[in-house]
């Protein structure tokens, strides 16, 4: 009776962490897509103030979605291990 109640409890914390996992994904894409959105929007007022400087604010936005994007996919990959381990 014990060895069921620990193989229970032990199934239900595995199926936390999982869920703790897809949790933790989620909110690294919703953090990006915010992330991401907030360099489009000041990027955007930054060149509609000042257009001769267009090509310089469009190329450090690229590279900075660029890195948000790497650090997503990151969070995301770690979260995929930890509900595979």
């Amino acid at each position: 009776m014990l060895a069921y109640l620990l193989s229970i409890l032990l199934e239900v914390a595995g199926n936390v962490g999982v869920m703790g996992a897809a949790v933790g994904a989620g909110l690294a894409a919703i953090g990006a897509g915010l992330g991401i959105g907030r360099i489009g929007g000041s990027a955007m007022e930054g060149i509609a103030r000042q257009p001769e400087a267009a090509g310089r604010i469009q190329t450090a936005m690229l590279i900075i979605a660029a890195l948000i994007e790497a650090v997503a996919l990151f969070a995301a990959v770690i979260c995929l291990l930890v509900a595979l381990g």
